[in-house]
């Protein structure tokens, strides 16, 4: 057939990586059966109490502050800095590129990597500061909504669950939820009503 025994035999990548997630998930849904009500942060300390040294930072976030529209959710076991700008790149070739990125000081958003692509694309970095989650008040209400509303509210047993509910409460989000920010009209609509004005005002120009 043309195909190398070691491609042949060669383990299915989402295979090794849901056994590597397999004692997170056991530990998680031990404590969601014994304290069903207690909430993300509450399993995650009981966990780092218990020994268990797992990083919490396993989803993020991207949000854009003028239409709240959900950009993206990336759920993983980790996002190391070359990760996180592929994901920007697909985001800039599907929206454009913003004028400045507004970002918390973990480590994958103070790297060299993150901070040299943001250079070559002419986009200003807006750290806020440590301890002050107040200053990227928007995407903290959002990370709050998406805690409260997806992970606190199931029992996952693999990654890919959390990314398929992930994406589907992504989608609701945009397209079906009023925004009271936006004067209860749902961000992809007021995305739409900005990219209409925009255009009038170029031909107008």
């Amino acid at each position: 057939m043309g195909l190398s025994r070691r491609a042949w035999y060669r383990e299915d990548p989402a295979e090794r990586q849901q056994e590597r997630d397999a004692p997170v998930i056991d530990a998680l849904n031990a404590l969601v059966e014994k304290h069903p009500r207690w909430g993300f942060w509450k399993y995650f300390h009981a966990l780092r109490l218990a020994g268990h040294r797992w990083n919490h930072k396993r989803v993020l976030n991207i949000l854009d502050e003028g239409t709240r529209e959900a950009l993206e959710i990336t759920v993983a076991t980790s996002i190391p800095a070359g990760r996180l700008v592929r994901i920007l790149d697909a985001l800039v070739a599907e929206h454009g590129t913003p004028w400045r990125i507004r970002v918390d000081n973990g480590s994958e958003m103070t790297s060299a990597a993150f901070v040299e692509w943001c250079e070559q694309h002419k986009i200003r970095i807006i750290y806020i500061q440590p301890g002050k989650p107040n200053q990227n008040a928007y995407i903290e209400r959002f990370n709050r909504s998406f805690r409260h509303e997806v992970l606190d509210a199931n029992l996952f047993r693999t990654l890919g669950e959390v990314r398929e509910i992930a994406s589907a409460w992504q989608i609701s989000y945009n397209e079906e939820r009023p925004h009271a920010a936006l004067g209860n009209v749902l961000p992809a609509e007021f995305k739409r009503f900005l990219t209409a004005e925009n255009s009038i005002n170029q031909l107008c120009a």
